[in-house]
């Protein structure tokens, strides 16, 4: 099977459809959480998502997105841009996204946005959770979000920190061995590890690889959308320098 697994979408469906584009026929789509949330168009990338029958697990912004988790713990700019988001979608799209698991496993893997220790907040980013989210991990490879940054973790019992973490870079392909992983496919939306194209993998099961792709996609356009619907400033901006 040939997946494509995306993450931290954001409301852009600008930078959505030109990934869905560059990933061509696939067999399957695995969004690892927070479709919407500081971009313009809320309710198309729930409803582009659905069209594609994507497997989903819910981030922190599908939660305030709902009303389901409250906004207390956002930054101000967050906090603007998940109360604008939650008028922006029906009744019906709010249940859809309160239905969605925090966790899934599908075969080999298992899906959460944040770690497994603290499913819709827990960034995945140093040794220490790294650790604690492989003591949690029942499956022989994990995906998360919720960094915005492409990211490889291998559990090395042998290493001094007992795995080794590192970034992905573009058209890198990472071999799916024995070794249990942890894998992060970056953002759709708002990438934030300085390179502002658009983030995503495609996991090949036949082959046992997952090779990440980076895509260009027109900034400018969600950027005019942004402004019109009168979201934060610094949303705006750091779509332009992918932090």
């Amino acid at each position: 099977m040939r997946i494509a697994v995306i993450s931290d979408v954001h409301a852009n469906l600008v930078a959505l459809e030109a990934v869905l584009a560059h990933a061509g026929e696939v067999d399957a789509f695995w969004n690892i959480g927070d479709c919407v949330g500081y971009g313009p168009q809320p309710a198309e990338c729930v409803s582009r998502l659905r069209e594609a029958g994507a497997a989903w697990v819910a981030g922190n912004h599908e939660r305030a997105a709902t009303g389901a988790i409250s906004t207390d713990e956002f930054n101000p700019s967050a906090a603007a841009a998940a109360l604008w988001t939650r008028g922006r979608l029906s009744g019906e799209e709010k249940a859809f996204l309160d239905e969605l698991p925090e966790t899934e496993t599908r075969g080999d893997f298992t899906l959460v946005h944040g770690t497994l220790r603290w499913p819709i907040w827990e960034y995945l980013d140093d040794y220490d959770t790294a650790r604690a989210h492989l003591a949690l991990l029942k499956t022989r490879y994990s995906f998360v979000g919720h960094t915005h940054v492409p990211a490889l973790v291998t559990e090395r019992l042998d290493a001094p920190e007992g795995c080794e973490m590192r970034r992905l870079r573009d058209g890198e392909t990472v071999d799916l061995g024995s070794e249990r992983l942890v894998l992060n496919p970056g953002s759709v939306g708002q990438p934030r590890d300085g390179d502002k194209r658009a983030a995503y993998g495609i996991l090949d099961t036949d082959a046992a690889t997952f090779t990440l792709r980076r895509v260009e996609y027109d900034i400018a356009a969600t950027q005019r959308l942004m402004v019109d619907a009168g979201l934060p400033e610094w949303l705006i901006e750091r779509l332009e320098i992918g932090r």
